[in-house]
């Protein structure tokens, strides 16, 4: 892999980690139409994922720096037998949810491997079907009425929902943080922290995930040459930050009407496109 390539790459996963557009999509085309498909590029997918989630420490590092202090106090608490799971405590209520969030991730580690495999196939039919879904999400989430919950009134069906979307999310061509930010709106989230919750939710998972991934794909031989790979991941964690900047903007303004239409005609190409492929090779 050139630098140029690692660069490219890069900066599409920075932009469609956090535009709600599925970066594992975007990312598996590009692969599918300059020949990288297999372990390899797999292995740099993932990599870059790891750059995009600095990326979301730098933006969020308010919120989270006083999940950490909470987490401290909740372990005294504990010690102490002063804890309580009833609290209006905004940092430590937000500890709670993203736990339960995490609980349906146990059920689909086990399609972690088919999740890979549709990834890294040389079809793309599912990428198509996948973007057209991630339409579907972003309508209906931008035309409901703005609900007003957020930390301190979360409730644990709540992050159920989310945390359900984030495990489905893996899809390629299924935007990871379209879905879990639409399934926050549907919840009665409040456009911004649906946005805040999703993409703190991510750093777990994703880097939950990915350690097992790259471990898969070192297991199966997968090389990357180091610069290259240094290179791709710093380009996704800046773009990346960026990103996450324009999406806050965007759900304060509620308008995520571009990405709809984006993904609608991306989605109806791939899936044209595949259905030619599987007839003419």
């Amino acid at each position: 892999m050139g630098l140029w390539d690692a660069i490219l790459q890069g900066i599409i996963q920075g932009l469609t980690e956090f535009l709600p557009v599925s970066s594992s999509g975007h990312l598996s085309l590009y692969q599918h139409f300059t020949g990288q498909s297999g372990e390899a590029a797999g292995l740099f997918s993932i990599l870059l994922h790891l750059g995009t989630l600095v990326a979301v420490c730098v933006a969020f590092w308010d919120t989270i720096w006083g999940m950490i202090v909470e987490f401290f106090r909740m372990i005294g608490d504990i010690f102490t037998g002063k804890f309580t799971f009833k609290t209006d405590n905004p940092s430590r209520r937000m500890i709670f949810m993203l736990i339960v969030a995490l609980l349906p991730l146990l059920v689909f580690f086990f399609l972690r491997d088919w999740y890979t495999s549709l990834a890294s196939d040389n079809d793309i039919l599912v990428e198509g079907i996948c973007f057209l879904a991630t339409a579907g999400l972003l309508y209906l989430a931008d035309h409901l009425t703005p609900g007003r919950k957020d930390a301190s009134n979360m409730r644990v069906r709540d992050a159920l929902l989310v945390g359900t979307m984030q495990g489905i999310a893996p899809l390629p061509g299924l935007s990871r943080s379209g879905s879990t930010i639409s399934s926050g709106i549907f919840a009665g989230l409040n456009r911004e922290f649906a946005v805040s919750f999703s993409f703190i939710l991510g750093i777990p998972a994703v880097l939950g995930a990915n350690i097992f991934e790259v471990k898969d794909a070192l297991e199966a031989g997968a090389q990357m040459e180091l610069l290259p790979m240094l290179v791709g991941m710093i380009v996704a964690a800046v773009v990346g930050f960026l990103a996450i900047k324009l999406v806050r903007w965007l759900a304060r303004s509620g308008n995520f009407k571009v990405f709809t239409w984006y993904t609608l005609i991306l989605g109806t190409a791939t899936v044209v496109i595949g259905i030619i492929e599987k007839f003419v090779g």
